[in-house]
């Protein structure tokens, strides 16, 4: 198992958790403040995907308008090393 800390910044949330198994596999992915129900959402979601999945889907979506989102901390976390 490997784990990812990532501290976000410019969104409303302020961390994610992200626990890989050894396929690289999206264990749980939990967000620490943001809209609670929409990253529970996200979390259930990306959980059994690859990584680089995750990465690709997400990478890139912007929250009203801004240069990042939840979604897109999520695919720049997972683009860190484990």
């Amino acid at each position: 198992m490997k784990k990812i800390h990532h501290d976000c910044v410019g969104t409303c949330s302020a961390s994610i958790d992200i626990v890989l198994d050894d396929d690289d596999r999206v264990v749980s992915a939990v967000f620490t403040g943001g809209c609670n129900g929409n990253l529970q959402g996200i979390g259930r979601l990306v959980q059994g995907m690859k990584r680089e999945e995750v990465i690709a889907r997400l990478q890139g979506v912007s929250c009203n308008g801004g240069p990042t989102s939840c979604p897109d901390q999520l695919a720049r976390a997972l683009s860190q090393k484990a």
